[in-house]
């Protein structure tokens, strides 16, 4: 198959990840052109050892970071606009961020496409957690019957820089703790300790919050099931903190619902 025909599929998806990295759609679509030009003086560049969509966006890093105004960070302008928002996180960051979080890459992809290793991939997303929740840090209710996870979670949301405002092991304690809250995010397993679920806790919840949800849980095929609305956000345990730091901060930036959520 020729360059061309592997990398047709992935042209849509650079483009959306070029625009949300540069601001611009005439600059976004001017760097894939770019690229592109690249591989029509040189086939070499083009890395046939990985699959080819991680190889476009490798090399679109690589050109992306040969200039250098695209290595300094730029100021908020507009912290309502989510696009501005990505402007104003550190290059690397803003690129692992948008890779994990808008592209599903996984970390392992990601770190081909940044030329680095899983490690410091995390810590990127971490980095860039940190300066979302500088933005736009909110009230976090975490609804969680295992205390170990409980506190993973709560010590992932608190080195963001986001006010855990309880943990809630049953339907009845959620809904107690959410009385008299401006929660901007909820993290939810479904199980819960006596028997209760933790989907319905939600589901009352949401009738009177405005906040996304993400659910984390052992059972996802429970969620999956194609009969009814399935949730956006979905992790599966175990898991790796960069990853719900990662939806945490995809959460609050791209769903409406979290700019009615409580501001620190």
């Amino acid at each position: 198959m020729s360059i061309a025909q592997q990398l047709a599929p992935h042209l849509p998806y650079l483009r959306r990840y070029a625009r949300a990295l540069t601001g611009s759609q005439a600059s976004g679509d001017a760097y894939v052109v770019s690229v592109l030009e690249a591989l029509l003086e040189d086939s070499s560049m083009f890395d046939r050892k990985i699959p080819s969509r991680v190889a476009i966006y490798k090399l679109f890093d690589a050109i992306w970071r040969s200039v250098e105004l695209n290595n300094n960070v730029r100021p908020l302008s507009d912290s309502t606009d989510p696009q501005r928002r990505i402007e104003a996180l550190t290059p690397r960051s803003r690129c692992a961020f948008l890779l994990l979080a808008m592209e599903r890459f996984d970390e392992k992809e990601a770190a081909q496409i940044l030329g680095m290793d899983v490690a410091e991939v995390r810590s990127l997303i971490e980095e860039a957690g940190r300066e979302i929740a500088d933005q736009i840090a909110t009230n976090v209710l975490i609804i969680e019957d295992e205390p170990l996870i409980a506190m993973d979670l709560e010590g992932i949301m608190e080195q963001l820089g986001h006010n855990v405002v309880g943990v809630a092991r049953t339907h009845r304690e959620a809904i107690e703790l959410a009385r008299g809250q401006k929660l901007g995010l909820i993290l939810a397993d479904i199980q819960l300790a006596d028997g209760s679920s933790g989907l319905e806790a939600v589901n009352e919840l949401l009738r009177s919050v405005q906040a996304p949800v993400i659910f984390i849980t052992a059972f996802p095929e429970r969620l999956l099931t194609g009969e009814r609305a399935e949730p956006t956000y979905l992790i599966t345990k175990p898991f790796q903190p960069s990853l719900v730091s990662a939806l945490a901060s995809q959460a609050l930036f791209f769903d409406e619902k979290a700019s009615s959520g409580a501001r620190r």
